[in-house]
């Protein structure tokens, strides 16, 4: 079946032979860069209108939205042709508006201290089912007055194991959304191939790495694929990354209490950034409470003293605001309506 945002230019073509070319003009226009529903193109004849909602259906159904306490984030559940589910977040800062977007239908990676990795996998997303949470988030921003900025490929799913749809999304999002790459961020747990791939890609978006421990054997345990390709590989997919894209690289690091936040983890992860001369910029991130997950994200204070003592050995670390904790969309935490504490929805 082909759905609004999976269609091609050719495709709609194809789908309305008896139309002139400007309408299929008018009609792409009006998905991509007015962002508007069929039925809001009023430049189009009614009855054109009525056709194209029966013609293209979304593949998204919005089966929740919630709102955060502080009301500058907004998590979407959807479900899928088939019947999984996924979830979307939109987050509303003073200076830009960010959707983080799922690839997968929950995830294969296995990494226990996420809500997603717990779920277990269940299917690869099209690059139609991506593009359309991000335009039905940009749609929700654009009633609220506010534009959608950035997109970060960190919601469900690994982006890299998914790769051929993801860059089809991400070249719908840049030419027919209109969005900057550098604007475009993709985040993987580490698949080397991937990140590879991403280097000989045309675009020169950003890449974020969860990296979370800095030898391989902490790793092993924390993030399963590091058995595949271990830290070394890692590094150097990352170095041949920063070399041919010459775009921001940031390695996340979920401060687990009394696991990954000693000092010297600290010490461990600043060798690692010297001696593979890999400039990251590192986001520490307070681990966000899930409920298969019994171990403790570090204290703010423990935090800061872990980002301060990287500092003063020269790295680039900054603590990263943790947002929508209190409706499960912080990261780690989507669960694709698994239980989780939510405390007000709207």
């Amino acid at each position: 079946m082909i759905t609004r945002y999976g269609a091609t230019r050719d495709e709609l073509q194809n789908l309305l032979t008896t139309e002139p070319r400007y309408r299929i003009d008018q009609v792409w226009t009006g998905l991509y860069s007015e962002l508007s529903t069929p039925e809001e193109m009023t430049a189009l004849p009614k009855t054109l209108r009525a056709h194209l909602t029966d013609l293209l259906p979304n593949s998204l159904l919005l089966v929740e939205q919630i709102v955060s306490d502080d009301d500058t984030t907004i998590k979407f559940l959807w479900e899928l042709d088939g019947g999984s589910r996924i979830e979307t977040v939109l987050m509303l800062y003073p200076d830009r508006a960010t959707v983080c977007v799922s690839t997968q239908a929950g995830c294969a990676m296995g990494c226990g201290f996420c809500a997603t990795g717990q779920a277990g996998f269940t299917r690869h997303l099209t690059a139609g089912e991506i593009v359309e949470q991000i335009v039905r988030a940009a749609q929700h921003a654009k009633g609220m007055g506010r534009r959608v900025s950035n997109v970060v490929y960190m919601g469900m799913g690994e982006p890299l194991a998914n790769e051929e749809p993801v860059w089809e999304s991400i070249v719908r999002i840049h030419d027919d959304l209109g969005l900057s790459a550098r604007h475009l961020t993709v985040s993987t747990v580490g698949i080397v191939p991937g990140i590879n791939r991403l280097a000989s890609r045309p675009l020169p978006v950003n890449l974020a790495v969860s990296l979370h421990a800095a030898n391989d054997s902490l790793r092993d345990a924390l993030v399963p694929i590091n058995r595949r390709y271990p830290i070394k590989a890692l590094m150097e997919a990352c170095s041949n990354f920063l070399e041919s894209k010459n775009r921001r690289l940031t390695f996340e690091w979920a401060l687990i209490s009394e696991v990954n936040d000693k000092p010297s983890d600290a010490i461990e992860l600043a060798q690692l950034c010297r001696s593979f001369r890999v400039p990251a910029h590192v986001n520490l991130i307070p681990l966000n409470p899930t409920p298969g997950y019994s171990v403790k994200g570090s204290s703010r204070n423990h935090v800061q003293a872990f980002c301060d003592q990287l500092v003063s050995m020269g790295a680039n670390a900054t603590v990263r605001r943790n947002r929508g904790t209190d409706i499960a969309a912080a990261c780690g935490q989507l669960a694709a309506g698994q239980p989780v504490q939510i405390t007000r929805s709207k």
